[in-house]
């Protein structure tokens, strides 16, 4: 019997399906929205096989929603098949968490809106208010992508490669937020994000703060990323690079006003994707672009990275980066922690 019409069906919802009902939830005015067993999440779920914290509905950008799992015991499902990185929803998808079923659904009016329309007075006036949240600032952008993922796929158990990755994901997210940031985009086994330095205020300089809580959260990112080793029987280590930029780039506020969130365009952001690479080419662990280096406190004398000349995919030129290892890294962090 098909379900009465609704205020949400022209907003992006779930649709839930409970023993003994079936019922719509908002995906709207947030962020995130955890699902799971316990009470503190924002979907409970009634399901003895679901997990306390058992999967994320996240918006990145303007209109892209991710399903996320966080390490469930008994995994996620999109269509059939099991979660082990983020994936990005499309209406209509099905979805599975533990024993709930669900379906998403984002109405192509709000994901894919019709650009050559010509809009009303009101829509003219709200599109003149939201490019007014468009501004250049000064940022530095954080990469984090798993290393020799595919090997892993092909060498673990699903079951445990999901629930594995699923938890790497989940504390990710959590130590990303605690020092300031957000996760600007999921791109395969990869993470970016962003610090936002310059508010408008016209100044071109990083409080020591500010660049600190940067490297603060890619060593414990790596320290994380050790522990799993530990809890998790892997075929071999689990293993992470970074790539880290600092400079200027167009910042646009999305979201609402309640829950306003952010996403980053242009050079800066395309470079700390390349110097990421470029650590694989120099069998290092990290690669910081010139200006966080010229950023950093005490670079020059605290800081143990070596600079290097890359070629960059995309790049007419070599670029100057400054490399090392999640060691030296940590040693950099210890000697202003002694000071």
């Amino acid at each position: 019997m098909s379900q009465p019409a609704t205020i949400w069906d022209e907003k992006p919802h779930i649709v839930l399906h409970r023993s003994d009902d079936t019922m719509q939830i908002p995906l709207v005015n947030a962020y995130s929205w955890t699902l799971g067993r316990g009470s503190e999440n924002d979907i409970p779920l009634s399901d003895k096989c679901a997990s306390r914290n058992h999967a994320m509905f996240q918006i990145v950008g303007e209109s892209s929603y991710f399903l996320i799992d966080l390490g469930s015991r008994n995994g996620s499902f999109v269509n059939g098949k099991r979660v082990t990185i983020p994936v990005s929803l499309k209406n209509g998808d099905r979805i599975i968490l533990g024993e709930t079923k669900l379906e998403f659904y984002c109405p192509e009016t709000i994901t894919s809106p019709d650009t050559n329309a010509r809009p009303n007075n009101d829509e003219n006036t709200d599109a003149a208010a939201t490019a007014m949240l468009h501004k250049r600032q000064l940022i530095t952008v954080l990469v984090v992508d798993i290393r020799d993922f595919t090997k892993l796929t092909q060498q673990m158990d699903e079951q445990i490669l999901s629930e594995a990755i699923g938890t790497w994901f989940r504390r990710a997210g959590e130590i990303i937020d605690r020092y300031g940031s957000w996760v600007d985009k999921y791109i395969g086994d990869a993470v970016m994000t962003v610090w936002i330095h310059d508010a408008g205020s016209g100044s071109e300089t990083v409080a020591t703060q500010d660049m600190l809580k940067v490297y603060r959260a890619l060593h414990e990112l790596y320290e994380m990323s050790n522990q799993l080793n530990q809890q998790f029987e892997l075929p071999f280590q689990l293993r992470v690079g970074a790539g880290v930029n600092t400079g200027y780039a167009m910042v646009g506020q999305m979201g609402t006003s309640e829950h306003p969130d952010y996403t980053a365009l242009g050079d800066t952001v395309n470079a700390a994707f390349r110097l990421e690479s470029s650590t694989k080419q120099l069998g290092l662990d990290v690669a910081i672009g010139s200006m966080t280096y010229g950023h950093t406190p005490y670079a020059a004398v605290l800081l143990p990275l070596k600079q290097y000349s890359v070629d960059l995919k995309g790049y007419t030129t070599p670029t100057v980066t400054y490399a090392g290892t999640f060691n030296e890294l940590g040693t950099y962090i210890q000697k202003l922690d002694s000071d």
